[in-house]
């Protein structure tokens, strides 16, 4: 009889045993904050989920394993657990989720959620949807940016509407390549020589952004290089193929150790284009690494060479457009213009903590460009070498007992550039092409500016913090005439009045997750040299700086346990001292001060992610903008244009789309754009029709052996096959009786495919 009690007692205690549960907590590894609703997989069978506290329970006849722990916004953790692994389990955020990704543009970093401004990431995922021939693609799915591209090196961005009055390029926004200036002292901006392959990601502040890089009154674009994460050494090659005869090959090579790492890109891309006289060829080469240089140092570096050759079918008139798209501005056709350079920067930063609450980065840089560029009208050759410094301090500390950020410090930026025009005789030899004849022009420049920036930012409490910033800049140029055949003698300095630039905001925690900010900001932009000279070759004294106000609120949140992200933002901008291109002669324009215009709109950005089983993510999301911008007081030639639309700004934007990604290496990417109607010229006496644009993406990526795999993958973009305008040359005037070419035609239903490869050491 005892040893059937002493039996059955340890049936009961063994039964006990294997009843008992183990438990878990997983805790968000930025905020050590519990995470609910987190899946937790076993052989890709749902085992656990957590609770409100992020606690899950395991019995002990399923320990030990390998579990897979899954949530929305963060990195999938494949992990062993027994009956003795730690209870706290921390998964990361990744570069998904939104509101946690620290912004790094702003003078002090902070997260997206919590900086009072609009703050646009575009990520590597943004770059996955496209063909990767132009980055700037990108860009049209950020709410509130616009890009005009009328080809691959013709292209124009504007954000929330500042820019879009330039004719041929961009101009009114900064940027920046990990801290090298890419804006020139006159404020134009080439982007097109950047492949998306080197790019980690890119940040766009919206709006004046004065008070931290100074000239930048639309706002500023700052793109950073690939940063090797993981301490292994990779080889990458991709090729790709088009319509068009658009080929691209990429080779790509990176090498991480504990204290250093090297990355290296090389891009070659051509085309024939889809219209006439559009051949486009592209070389670029791209390295940037890091190294520790102690335990309070870091050095970081960066070079880059560009060689461009790329042929311009320039604008078109309505009917060219409506019946003959294909075909180049005639002119442009029978001078085979093109513009051609070799572009190149280097620079270096170093970064240390002088002591713990308190460090320096300092930064330099060196670029050049060396170009020549025939058009119909004449032959322009430009030498420009570019140099600056930036350095900036940042101080933890506390004031009025508030616990604060301190950053301060300055820029300095000089430009030495030289250019000349020379006659084009093309119609003098026929089918030649451009031919060089004798000089017209010869001047150098030498134009510098200075920016003095600070900002403090005030945490009153842990859900509502303050920031107040300023910049002072000082700009002035001189302007030698070489040229010694005519009666002109452009020659002289000129220096605009400091610049005094603040900025307040303030953001609010009202709930777990979720922003309400507001801001105030002020912004200027310069003229160029080229719009301060008169139609008589003198200089312009009395030319000012545009300068804007941009008043701003709205609102970012995580809802439904971080599944759903959204953002709204409400903004005016006035802008006085308005710059006008005025047209004197065919491509031919000089700048005045005409007037004011208001800049007012909404932009709202929603993301929702969830996923079905354990390994495929669905992402749909919408974004986009409604646009009010319209001229306040504008009268140029005797006409007055108040009341007006300001042209070649869409009334909206709106994009819709799903991402479909899977652990299984299939992913999937669809966008619909549609474009509302934009104004052609200053009177509002035409518009572009609205139009709408289907783009898919594919692409499956598997190992063919061990650290060696391959991704296939291919695409159509303009799936409907809808005509339209890609870009708008706003203000163009017919000369010799000839209709305005205003139009440069989007290109048709087009395909591409490619196969990359990628091998880890």
């Amino acid at each position: 009889m005892e040893k059937k009690l002493l039996a059955l007692l340890c049936l009961f205690c063994l039964g006990n045993l294997f009843s008992q549960e183990n438990q878990f907590k997983v805790l968000n590894a930025n905020t050590t904050e519990p995470l609910e609703d987190i899946s937790v997989y076993k052989n890709s069978s749902l085992v656990a989920v957590t609770d409100e506290d992020g606690n899950f329970s395991l019995n002990l006849e399923e320990l030990p394993g390998n579990f897979q722990i899954s949530a929305l916004g963060f990195e999938t953790l494949e992990i062993r657990l027994t009956a003795t692994t730690p209870q706290e389990i921390y998964l990361s955020p990744i570069s998904e989720a939104l509101s946690e990704v620290v912004v790094r543009s702003t003078v002090i970093p902070k997260t997206l959620r919590k900086v009072p401004a609009s703050v646009n990431l575009v990520t590597q995922t943004d770059f996955n949807r496209t063909d990767a021939t132009n980055v700037l693609e990108t860009f049209n799915n950020v709410p509130g940016m616009f890009v005009n591209q009328g080809a691959l090196n013709t292209n124009k961005i504007n954000i929330r509407g500042i820019g879009a009055r330039s004719q041929y390029s961009t101009n009114r926004i900064q940027a920046y390549f990990d801290g090298i200036p890419l804006t020139t002292a006159e404020g134009e901006l080439t982007l097109d020589d950047f492949d998306q392959e080197s790019l980690d990601r890119i940040e766009v502040i919206k709006g004046p952004t004065s008070s931290i890089y100074g000239a930048g009154l639309g706002g500023s674009i700052n793109l950073y290089s690939k940063q090797p994460e993981k301490e292994e050494a990779r080889l990458t090659a991709k090729t790709q193929f088009g319509s068009f005869n658009t080929q691209k090959q990429v080779y790509q090579a990176s090498n991480t150790t504990k204290n250093s790492s090297l990355f290296a890109t090389f891009a070659n891309l051509t085309s024939d284009g889809y219209r006439d006289n559009g051949n486009y060829d592209r070389k670029s080469a791209l390295v940037n690494g890091s190294l520790k240089t102690g335990e309070n140092g870091s050095l970081s570096y960066l070079a880059n060479f560009t060689r461009l050759k790329a042929f311009i079918p320039s604008s078109i008139n309505e009917d060219d457009f409506l019946n003959n798209p294909k075909t180049e501005a005639f002119t442009w056709g029978q001078s085979q213009g093109y513009e051609s350079y070799d572009r190149g920067m280097l620079g270096g930063s170093y970064t240390h903590s002088l002591f713990d609450n308190f460090s320096n980065t300092t930064s330099v840089f060196l670029s050049f460009r060396d170009a020549y560029e025939p058009r119909p009208f004449d032959i322009l050759k430009e030498e420009r070498v570019s140099a600056g410094v930036r350095t900036k301090f940042n101080l933890n500390t506390r004031v009025f007992e508030f616990p604060s950020e301190i950053s301060f410090g300055a820029e300095y930026y000089n430009e030495w550039y030289e250019t000349g025009t020379f006659e084009n005789l093309y119609e003098e030899f026929p089918g030649e092409g451009s031919v060089l004849g004798e000089r017209e022009s010869n001047n150098e420049q030498d134009r510098n500016y200075a920016n003095f920036f600070a900002q403090i930012n005030f945490e009153f409490t842990e859900k509502w913090n303050l920031e107040a910033g300023f910049n002072l800049n000082t700009t002035n140029y001189r302007l030698t005439d070489l040229y010694t055949q005519d009666e002109v003698d452009q020659t002289g300095d000129y220096s605009f009045d400091p610049v005094f630039s603040p900025r307040i905001g303030t953001s609010y925690e009202i709930g777990e997750g979720k922003n309400i900010y507001a801001s105030i900001s002020h912004g200027f932009s310069t003229p160029t040299v080229a719009e301060t000279l008169t139609p008589e070759g003198q200089i312009n004294t009395n030319l000012e700086p545009e300068t804007g106000i941009n008043y701003e609120a709205g609102f970012k949140g995580n809802w439904l346990q971080n599944k759903l992200y959204t953002e709204i933002s409400v903004f005016s901008i006035q802008i006085e001292n308005l710059l006008v291109a005025q047209r004197v002669a065919e491509d031919q324009y000089v700048g005045i001060n005409a007037g004011k215009t208001n800049h007012n709109g909404i932009e709202f950005l929603t993301n929702y992610r969830f996923l079905v089983g354990s390994d495929i993510s669905i992402k749909p999301y919408i974004n986009g903008a409604i646009n009010f911008f319209e001229f306040d007081e504008f009268i140029n030639n005797e006409e007055d244009f108040s009341g007006n639309e300001l042209p070649g700004v869409p009334k909206y934007t709106i994009n819709l789309g799903v991402d479909i990604q899977s652990e299984s290496g299939f992913e999937f990417y669809g966008n619909f754009r549609n474009v509302g109607e934009i104004p052609l010229d200053d009177a509002n006496s035409g518009y572009t029709d609205q139009y709408s644009l289907l783009n898919f993406k594919a692409g499956y990526t598997f190992n063919l052996f061990q650290d060696f795999d391959i991704n296939l993958y291919g695409g159509v973009n303009n799936v409907l096959d809808e005509q339209y305008a890609a870009s708008v040359l706003t203000n163009a005037v017919g000369f010799g009786g000839s209709a305005p070419r205003s139009y440069y035609p989007g290109n048709p239903r087009n395909y591409f495919g490619g196969v990359q490869l990628n091998y880890v050491f």
